[in-house]
C-alpha cells in the first residue's frame, strides 16, 4: 500500500496519475448527477461493472469512484431543483427545493445545497473517527432491535404531519409503498444492464414521475431572483452540523434515507426555516455518508453505501490518505460547479415548454427503468409512479413514500 505523502514525494507522476484519475471521476459524478432519476446507488452499480475494464492501479481507480460519488451528491440537486417545479397554486404541497423555485429563490437554493454539502465534508473528516466508534459500540444493540427502531421513525413521521387528513395520508402512503417494496425489492429482473436491479424504477417511479406529472401543466422556472443566502451563517453551520451527524446515523440504519433523517433531525435545529433548512440537512446528510461510511468499512470491512460496496467489490486497498484527498478534491469542485452548472441549467429549463420537458423526462425515466430492470422495471415505474401521486393528494410529506424499504424491514422480510 502506498501512502498519499509516499506518492507525492517519491513519485510525483503517480501523483499526476492520481489527480488524473480523480478528475476523471468528478467529470464522470458531474454527468451522473445532472442525468434525473439516475441514483447514485444505481450510478455505483454501473461503476462497480465497469472498474474491472479501467486499466491502471486499483487504488486510483477506487479514488476516481469516490470523487465520483461524492460530486454526484453536490450535482444532483440540480435536476431536483430545475425540473418537476409546479404551478405556484401548488406551492403548499410542492417539495421544499421547488417552493424556493417558484419564490424565485432558486439560485440561493443551489448555493445552500452546496454549502451543506462542502460543510459536511469539513465536518465529517474531524468526526469520522469518534462517530464510527460510537456506531460501532451502539450498532449491535440497534440491529437488534431495527424493526421497533424503524416503525418508531415511522411513527414520529406520521403524528408530526401537520393535521389529521395528513396524518391518514402519510400512513396510506407507507403502507402502500411498503406494499410494493414488499412485492417487488426481491425480483432479480433481466434487464440489458447487468448490473441492473429493481431499485432504480422504485425510486423514480415513487419521488421522480409524480412532481414531474404534477408539473406537466404548471409554469415551469420562473424569472429568479439574486442568488444572496438569506439564512442566517450560524443556522446554516448546526444545520450543516445536523445533517453531518444524521450522515454517520443513516449509514448504519437501513432503509433511512437522507430525507428521512432531515425530517427527524430538523427540529433539533433553532430558528430552522423549513425548506432552507431542509435543503442543507440532506445535502449534508447525502455528501457525509459517503465519508463515514469509507471510514466503517475500514474499521468493520463492511460496505454500507452503493459506492462503498462498488469500491469493495473491486478490491481497492484502503489507503485513506489518498482516497480521502481525492474526496476533499471532488468536494471542492462539486462546491463551485453546483451555482456554475446549476445557475445556467435552471435558465435553459426555464425557456423550455414545461409541458414537453416534462413528458420528454418521464419518457427517460422509462427508458432508464427498462434499461436497469427490463419489462418488469416499467411495470413497476408506473405502479410506483402512481403510488407517488397519493402524498401529495391527502396533504402528506413525501418522505412516508420510504416505506417501500422500511416496511420489509420491519416485517423481517
Amino acid at each position: 500500500m502506498v501512502s498519499l505523502a509516499e506518492s507525492v514525494v517519491f513519485a510525483p507522476e503517480s501523483g499526476l496519475v492520481a489527480l488524473g484519475f480523480v478528475a476523471g471521476g468528478i467529470a464522470l459524478g458531474t454527468v451522473s448527477g445532472l442525468v434525473p432519476g439516475l441514483h447514485a446507488n444505481n450510478f455505483a452499480l454501473l461503476l462497480a461493472a465497469a472498474a474491472p475494464q479501467v486499466p491502471g492501479p486499483a487504488l486510483f481507480v477506487g479514488a476516481a469512484m469516490l470523487a465520483a460519488g461524492v460530486t454526484h451528491t453536490f450535482l444532483d440537486v440540480v435536476p431536483t431543483l430545475a425540473l418537476g417545479v409546479p404551478d405556484a397554486a401548488m406551492a403548499a404541497s410542492a417539495l421544499p427545493g421547488h417552493r424556493l423555485v417558484i419564490a424565485g429563490r432558486g439560485h440561493e437554493a443551489l448555493r445552500l445545497s452546496a454549502l451543506g454539502s462542502a460543510l459536511a465534508v469539513v465536518l465529517a473528516v474531524p468526526l469520522a473517527l469518534p462517530m464510527t466508534e460510537l456506531m460501532v459500540a451502539v450498532y449491535p444493540m440497534v440491529r437488534a432491535r431495527l424493526p421497533l427502531v424503524l416503525a418508531g421513525i415511522v411513527l414520529f413521521l406520521v403524528v408530526t404531519e401537520r393535521s389529521n387528513p395528513a396524518r391518514i395520508g402519510g400512513l396510506l402512503s407507507f403502507l402502500l409503498s411498503a406494499g410494493l417494496g414488499w412485492l417487488t425489492l426481491d425480483i432479480e429482473p433481466s434487464a440489458p444492464l447487468a448490473s441492473g436491479g429493481m431499485l432504480m424504477p422504485l425510486f423514480a417511479g415513487l419521488f421522480g414521475a409524480p412532481v414531474l406529472i404534477e408539473a406537466i401543466d404548471g409554469a415551469g422556472v420562473p424569472e429568479q431572483a439574486d442568488a444572496a443566502v438569506t439564512t442566517p451563517r450560524r443556522t446554516i453551520g448546526l444545520t450543516a452540523f445536523v445533517g453531518t451527524v444524521s450522515g454517520a446515523i443513516v449509514g448504519y440504519l437501513p432503509g433511512v434515507s437522507a430525507a428521512v433523517a432531515a425530517t427527524v433531525t430538523l427540529p433539533a435545529v433553532p430558528n430552522d426555516d423549513g425548506a432552507r433548512g431542509f435543503l442543507v440537512a440532506t445535502s449534508g446528510v447525502n455528501t457525509s455518508n459517503t465519508i463515514f461510511a469509507l471510514f466503517a468499512l475500514v474499521a468493520l470491512g463492511s460496505p454500507r453505501t452503493g459506492v462503498l460496496v462498488a469500491l469493495d467489490s473491486t478490491g481497492v486497498p484502503l489507503d485513506l490518505p489518498l482516497l480521502l484527498a481525492g474526496v476533499g478534491l471532488a468536494a471542492g469542485v462539486g462546491f463551485v460547479l453546483v451555482p456554475l452548472v446549476g445557475d445556467r441549467y435552471l435558465r435553459t429549463v426555464g425557456r423550455v415548454d414545461y409541458t414537453y420537458l416534462s413528458v420528454g423526462v418521464l419518457c427517460l425515466l422509462l427508458v432508464l427503468a427498462y434499461l436497469f430492470s427490463g419489462f418488469i422495471g416499467i411495470g413497476a415505474f408506473c405502479a410506483s409512479a402512481l403510488i407517488g401521486l397519493v402524498p401529495a393528494m391527502l396533504g402528506a410529506r413525501r418522505v412516508h413514500l420510504m416505506g417501500v424499504l422500511m416496511g420489509p424491514l420491519i416485517l423481517g422480510i
